[in-house]
């Protein structure tokens, strides 16, 4: 049976994972640097990807300093948890993506504010030079890191629909960068991506465990208001994953993934006053719930299937 198990759920959780490592909860304080994206800017496309609202929390302020930024969060969280130990969350966008001396100051105002007690970088694959490497190799040893790479899927034709512009044997590439080095890294994948089949997202499941990332993040797509998938949404050219197909996806991708793999996240929330669809994602007790207690009916777990879909 799962070995990784916390509050009854079926999947290695993000809190079983803070308490058993750390002994408390850690929660994330949201950054956004202003920084951009090398398939916003030109140097490898325009527009970012289809569904990119830029990629962060929306109480933050890309206006502020790091310093501000992080006194506000701490506020928002100590205000309903009280003091407790945060991470400094570079969301928004690429957060590899600029010289790296800015880089360097930019991590180290975070690393330096009180109850900070971790740092997480989302970032793109193929925006980890040998610098940002050495950077993150130099951050690693003197506080906890975790490294998040945007994967969303590992079928070409999808990553060329989305406009990621980094395809997946540049995903690859950096990916390995990262765990040659022992940096923690979240691998984020979406489920619902414009024609995939269930099949297709089972197989990314499948090859993510082949890789054993430390941490995953799994979604459902979400189509934003002022993006590009909103008006190919609004013209009827795709149709979305209802809550139930969504469910099973899940469960069978948790089934192949390592146990030992960390499940960060398993639905999201974005906006609300932006989202157009799935307006069912909303609801995001109901769909928790309705994972676990299909968990059970099904009486299955994370890693269930891993040793038979694992490739030495």
């Amino acid at each position: 049976m799962f070995e990784f198990s916390s509050d009854n759920k079926r999947y290695h959780t993000l809190n079983y994972y803070f308490r058993k490592n750390f002994g408390q909860k850690f929660y994330k304080a949201v950054i956004d640097c202003g920084l951009t994206c090398p398939n916003i800017d030109g140097k490898k496309g325009f527009g970012g990807c289809i569904f990119c609202d830029g990629g962060s929390g929306y109480f933050t302020n890309g206006n502020m300093s790091v310093k501000e930024q992080l006194e506000s969060e701490t506020e928002r969280i100590f205000r309903k948890n009280g003091k407790v130990p945060v991470i400094a969350y570079f969301q928004a966008n690429t957060n590899t993506y600029a010289p790296i001396e800015k880089l360097r100051s930019i991590y180290s105002e975070a690393m330096k504010f009180s109850n900070v007690a971790g740092i997480a970088i989302g970032t793109r694959a193929d925006c980890l030079s040998d610098d940002v490497i050495n950077l993150l190799c130099e951050i690693n040893s003197q506080i906890n890191l975790t490294v998040e790479l945007g994967m969303q899927t590992i079928h070409e034709s999808t990553i060329n629909l989305i406009n990621r512009c980094c395809s997946h044997k540049e995903f690859l590439k950096g990916y390995y960068k990262l765990k040659e080095k022992n940096i923690r890294t979240c691998l984020h994948i979406i489920n619902g991506l414009p024609y995939e089949t269930a099949e297709m997202m089972i197989e990314t499941a499948y090859q993510t465990a082949v890789l054993k990332p430390e941490a995953v993040k799994l979604q459902m797509l979400h189509v934003i208001h002022g993006t590009k998938l909103a008006e190919i949404y609004k013209k009827g050219e795709i149709s979305l994953l209802d809550r139930d197909e969504y469910i099973d996806i899940i469960i069978r991708q948790l089934e192949v993934l390592p146990p030992e793999t960390v499940i960060e996240r398993i639905t999201g929330d974005g906006d609300k006053n932006k989202l157009i669809a799935p307006l069912w994602s909303t609801d995001k007790i109901a769909v928790l719930g309705g994972i676990d207690k299909e968990l059970a009916a099904r009486n299955t777990y994370q890693g269930r299937l891993y040793t038979n879909c694992r490739k030495e």
